[in-house]
């Protein structure tokens, strides 16, 4: 579809978008946009982690020790942003069934 336009046509979208949001607001939308990409790449990573960590967990070699576990871990939004890191609950071993 975006092969069929023509450059006119291009500019034109271009300068409805600029009108619509401001060039002020462009942006900030554009580093929200990046900061959200950013989140979505370390959250992704996190949960591969932990699918990992699981299934390492699953295989019968050694019994983990519960009470080995360090602090709680934090997952940060993006490196060097301190203030979206949250603590990670994870499921404590003897309240499994």
């Amino acid at each position: 579809m975006l092969g069929n336009l023509r450059p006119t046509e291009i500019i034109l979208i271009l300068v409805v978008i600029l009108l619509l949001f401001g060039a002020k607001k462009l942006p900030d939308m554009a580093r929200s946009l990046g900061k959200s990409a950013r989140i979505l790449k370390s959250e992704a990573k996190a949960m591969k982690k932990d699918d990992e960590a699981a299934k390492a967990a699953e295989a019968p070699t050694a019994p983990a020790d519960p009470s080995a576990q360090g602090a709680p871990r934090t997952i940060q939004a993006a490196p060097g942003d301190v203030t979206s890191s949250r603590p990670v609950s994870e499921p404590n071993r003897t309240t499994q069934g």
